[in-house]
Formats: structure tokens, sequence, C-alpha cells
């Protein structure tokens, strides 16, 4: 199975990217943002990013359900109970987006079993491409540099490194949540991109105790799980998917060790 993900890795890739240069396009522009009735914000970017992914994910594997963030607020929520499906962040940090400060990500994960076993991330502002199957490794491309293999660290004498989201959570919240253990550094940074630096080892735990989506953590639960890195509830069962009707999340941990 493993080479089977492998071999379908670099198409998910080239998918990443193509829907990365549709934002880049709209991000230079004067854009601007509209609410979904669940009042997060939405622009046309993020439907430029989706009207790629989708239809070529369906076309690449026809009897694999598309779940994208976009189509499911309008009400199109396919059947999941096969076991496998997608599911597609095609601009994760539409806040991140707003402030322009480079930390929104499109996001691509295959789920099996109720758990990732490909994903990739791409940072278009950055030309950053995290990607990785399970089981198989996980990389990190800058440009057009060749792929490096990353992983995780274990955590440093001096403590750990902590990463939290840039607009959500409190980080007194966090440190409270970590209770005594040493902490070297707390850090804010956006989107799903937090998954990539426990991933990469420039950071050791994420811990996010706010509302998210299946969609919004799929793709870097798994590069962090192929770079070797894991992610569970709060109480330290496994973080699963397909877990409710809507695909919200509990809060949950993202460990590097």
């Amino acid at each position: 199975m493993t080479e089977d993900l492998k071999s379908l890795l670099p198409e998910v890739e080239v998918l990443a990217r193509r829907a990365g240069d549709a934002i880049m396009a709209v991000y230079e522009t004067d854009f601007e943002a509209r609410t979904k009735d669940d009042a997060s914000p939405v622009t046309d970017a993020d439907l430029a990013a989706e009207a790629i992914i989708k239809p070529a994910l369906e076309a690449l594997t026809p009897d694999i359900p598309v779940v994208a963030e976009e189509a499911a607020a309008a009400g199109e929520v396919p059947d999941v109970s096969g076991g496998a499906f997608w599911l597609v962040d095609p601009l994760d940090g539409t806040k991140e987006f707003l402030k322009r400060n480079g930390e929104f990500t499109v996001n691509i994960a295959l789920i099996r079993d109720r758990a990732p076993v490909l994903g990739a991330v791409f940072l278009p502002a950055k030309e950053t491409l995290y990607s990785g199957v399970v089981g198989g490794g996980a990389t990190k491309s800058v440009g057009t540099g060749s792929p490096a293999v990353i992983a995780t660290r274990a955590v440093p004498p001096e403590g750990l490194t902590v990463v939290g989201s840039r607009s959500h959570g409190d980080l007194s919240e966090i440190e409270a949540f970590l209770g005594g253990a040493k902490i070297a550094s707390m850090t804010p940074a956006g989107s799903s991109l937090k998954f990539c630096l426990v991933a990469e080892g420039a950071a050791d735990v994420y811990p996010r105790l706010g509302r998210t989506m299946e969609w919004d953590v799929a793709a870097g639960h798994a590069v962090l799980s192929a770079a070797g890195g894991r992610v569970t509830e709060t109480d330290g069962a496994p973080f699963r998917y397909a877990k409710n009707a809507i695909f919200e999340n509990p809060h949950f941990v993202a460990w590097g060790r």
C-alpha cells in the first residue's frame, strides 16, 4: 500500500502547487473577503484553489470521495462511509492570507480507516512544499530545490519549543495545559505550518485548544506522522477522522516524539 501511495503523491503535489498559483494570482490583487454562515472569511482565492483541486482529485481517483471545505460549506458532503476519502482545505489560514503574512497553505490529505496516510501542505507565498506518506517518510522542498528528508527530533535538554496558533487561542492556556513541562520557547505560526514545524524538528509540540475542522489538520497530520510524529486528543486517545457529520475536531496535541 505504501508504494501505491508514493506513486500517487507526485500528482497531489502538482495539484497543491497549481492551487497555490491560483491563490497567488488573487493575493497580488486588491481582493476582498466575504463572511460564510459560520462567520469565517472566504475569498476568491479559496474558491479558485478548490475549483482546481476537487475535480482533479475526482478524476485521479474516481472511487474515492472528496470532502472539500468550500463545497462542504455549501452543503455538498459526500458519503465517506466507504473508509477512504480525500480532505481538502484549498486555503488554510485565510486570516493569515488577509494579513498578507505568507503563513497560509494548501492542504490535501488522503484518509484511510479514519487516519491520514498521505498529505501535501504547500505554502505558496514561500514556495515551500511539505509532503509525505505514512510509513514512507516526509520531505520538504523550497522553490525549485530538491526535496530534503525531514524528521521529528528528540526534545532538547533546554526544553520544549512550543508552536501555537497566530490567530486563535491563548498562549497562556497552552502553557497551563503543558503543566510542569520545561519550555524553552513559545512561537506563534499560522495555518497547518505548525504541524510542519514539528515535522521538520523546528518545534516539539503543537497543542490546539480551540475549534478546528478535519480539513484544517489532515494534511499536516499526515506529514507529521510520515516524519515520525503523532497527533492525539488531549487525553492521549488517538485522533481519528470522520468523527461526526460536520467534520469538527476536539482539542488535540501534535507531538514530535
